[in-house]
């Protein structure tokens, strides 16, 4: 199945794949709404889906596609080509991310991948995804590190602030600019995840 809101783009990926062997058309859509509620009725086995579409994107509706028909592939096909949008089409569950200038080959040789259960990408992107994953670790300061290795050791705000002599208050507003930083929302999960980031011995 085809998604894409530029009915000359349809025409030409459908043309490109209805002469390809073991591959068929079975519907287009327009809009990731629209895709959503053909999917179920057509059952394809693979989505070529564009990523940037007026209303849902084309992240939100492969997560929309495989929560309503999980057996389905999706294969981004699109223009847009910065680590960010990659790493969020893989993280939504999109099994390829083909670029819209890939050949008749790459793009049956792509959909023939994906119905295998292979994951399917563009050669010149992987370096792209890799460095998109690829996450740096928040800046604590040594400060808010040192409060929240003492945390990690069960002691209270007060025996914090008295042993780094400083107010309870402090301590507070170290923490919180520590859970800013390691997007938590309170002490135990700071700690975990600090200890998972390497930030504290």
């Amino acid at each position: 199945m085809l998604v894409d809101d530029h009915p000359v783009v349809r025409e030409g990926l459908s043309s490109m794949l209805q002469s390809a062997d073991g591959v068929s058309v079975v519907g287009q859509a327009d809009s990731g709404e629209e895709a959503i509620a053909m999917v179920t009725r057509l059952a394809p086995d693979i989505v070529l889906l564009d990523l940037q579409m007026g209303g849902m994107d084309g992240v939100e509706t492969t997560g929309h596609l495989l929560r309503v028909a999980p057996a389905t592939k999706v294969v981004i096909v699109t223009t847009y080509e910065s680590d960010t949008d990659i790493l969020r089409a893989v993280e939504a569950g999109a099994a390829g991310y083909l670029l819209k200038g890939s050949s008749r080959d790459e793009l049956v040789q792509a959909v023939k991948a994906a119905a295998r259960g292979e994951t399917v990408l563009t050669p010149s992107l992987a370096p792209k995804l890799f460095r998109a994953r690829v996450v740096e670790p928040p800046a604590l300061s040594d400060r808010e590190r040192e409060v929240l290795q003492l945390v990690s050791l069960g002691l209270t705000n007060a025996d914090i602030g008295r042993q780094l002599f400083i107010s309870e208050a402090t301590v507070k507003t170290h923490l919180l600019r520590s859970f800013k930083k390691l997007s938590v929302s309170d002490r135990t999960a700071a700690v975990i995840t600090a200890l998972k980031l390497g930030l504290l011995s």
